[in-house]
Order: structure tokens, then C-alpha cells, then sequence
């Protein structure tokens, strides 16, 4: 596959993650703060979002387990993965967060449960997705071409 085809491929792919929801714009400004000095900003951030969403839906796991769930710890923790999802633009796992948080509110342990395991199903789709963007991109500096900016 030549550099010309590589680079529709990866605009291509990219178009289909906003077009099926996992990623917002605030993906497009997180791209947007990435540059030569830092080529690999976003690379970083990424992985540092699944790292700590891991953590807290492990934690949110263990929460729920609980004999007397704390709502408000389980809620603290819903809000904090929201806000990290939000700020890199996983739109698909904040909306499951929007949906949890209800649920928390509502103190309903059964429909929680439900929303842990849509966030873990829709987290880990995110995650392959990015893995799958970051390796595109990384095939297209290897064979010495620049990464085409996207917009909508």
C-alpha cells in the first residue's frame, strides 16, 4: 500500500469514529495541541485515560460489590471517568457515564450494574479503536509521510 493510500485509509477510519460516536470534537482539540515538540501528546494522553479508566472501573467493580453500596462513592467515581472521557473526546463511554450517574442517584444497584458492564463493553471498543488509529498513524511516519489533519 502506497503513502497516498495509507493516509485516505487512516482519514477514512477516522471520519467512521465520529461518524459512529466514539469520538467529539474534543478529540479533534486534543489532536489539535499536538506539534513537533511533543509529537506524541496524544498518544500519552490516550494512554493515560485508559489507565485510569481501568483503575476506576475496577474500583466502580468493587464499589457495587459492596453488601451497602456507597452511591456517592460509586457517583464520585462515575463523574471523575466522565470528565476524563469528556476531555479526550470518548464520547460513547461519557454517554454511558451520563446514564450511570441517573442510575446512582436513583440508588439502583441492578440498573448500575448494568451501566458498569455497557462502560467496560463500550471502553474497551474505544480502546481498539485507538489502538487501531495510533497504529495507521504510526505505518505512515514509518514510510516517511505526515499525518493528514481530519475534519468533519
Amino acid at each position: 500500500m502506497d503513502l497516498t493510500q495509507m493516509q485516505r485509509r487512516l482519514v477514512d477510519y477516522t471520519s467512521s469514529l465520529f461518524r459512529e460516536g466514539y469520538l467529539d470534537d474534543q478529540f479533534t482539540q486534543l489532536q489539535q495541541l499536538q506539534d513537533e515538540s511533543n509529537p506524541d501528546f496524544v498518544f500519552e494522553v490516550v494512554t493515560l485515560f485508559f489507565e485510569d479508566s481501568q483503575r476506576l472501573i475496577n474500583e466502580l467493580g468493587e464499589a457495587l460489590d459492596q453488601q451497602n453500596v456507597d452511591f456517592k462513592k460509586v457517583d464520585a467515581h462515575v463523574h471523575q471517568l466522565k470528565g476524563s472521557s469528556s476531555s479526550i473526546g470518548a464520547q460513547r463511554v461519557k454517554n454511558v457515564c451520563v446514564i450511570f450517574r441517573n442510575y446512582c442517584e436513583e440508588r439502583n444497584t441492578e440498573r448500575c450494574m448494568r451501566c458498569l458492564q455497557q462502560l467496560k463493553h463500550e471502553n474497551s471498543l474505544v480502546k481498539t479503536k485507538l489502538e487501531t488509529l495510533f497504529r495507521l498513524q504510526q505505518q505512515i511516519l514509518t514510510a516517511g509521510g505526515s499525518i493528514p489533519m481530519w475534519s468533519e
